[in-house]
């Protein structure tokens, strides 16, 4: 359980912040930039949801994203060690059920023939941004676990590669289904 009764602790002051290991690291170091980019794509996908309260299923699937993501950014706040207790991991199921989210949206929308603007509706939008984030999320987990002694979950990563599709997918979903995208027209305003 956690429990927040004092939000500043002056810990920081010195420019460095806890693991949830304990250990400190410089707030610049690639695991805070890790789980910070992650919440900064939930903060994102709290945005969309401005725009989702008339589309119940969808708000629904974007709510249990967030929680997924605060369970990611907990697993990147504490590095797997060996010998350590097992603490709160990203799952397979987690991105599985990523994959049947995607899939149902998909199913609704008529295939592409062209890429795809960000625009359209604003939840569309911010669908759009929020995918922008998630892969420079995904891209300093992939750089992080390429370090030495810097471990990050498989299954972690799996979940941000799959999210990034989810949220594509979602935009056009939020467009109308498709109806509202905003297709690139290629060497249009030469």
């Amino acid at each position: 359980m956690v429990v927040l009764n004092r939000i500043y602790t002056k810990t920081g002051d010195d420019g460095t912040t806890a693991l949830g290991s304990g250990e400190r690291r410089p707030k610049y170091d690639l695991r805070i930039e890790a789980y910070g980019t992650v919440d900064e794509t939930n903060a994102a996908i709290g945005v969309v949801r401005l725009h989702t309260h008339d589309m119940p299923g969808f708000d629904a699937m974007l709510g249990r994203i967030q929680n997924d993501l605060f369970d990611l950014g907990a697993d990147l706040a504490v590095p797997e060690r060996e010998g350590k207790a097992e603490r709160l991991r990203v799952v397979a199921s987690q991105v599985e059920r990523l994959e049947r989210d995607i899939d149902a949206l998909n199913d609704k929308l008529a295939p592409l023939t062209s890429f795809v603007l960000p625009g359209g509706t604003p939840a569309a939008a911010y669908l759009h941004v929020a995918r922008t984030i998630c892969r420079r999320a995904e891209r300093v987990m992939v750089e992080l676990a390429a370090r030495p002694n810097e471990p990050v979950g498989a299954a972690g990563i799996q979940y941000m590669n799959r999210l990034s599709d989810f949220l594509f997918v979602a935009s056009r979903a939020a467009n109308h289904d498709g109806a509202g995208d905003v297709l690139w027209v290629p060497g249009q305003n030469r």
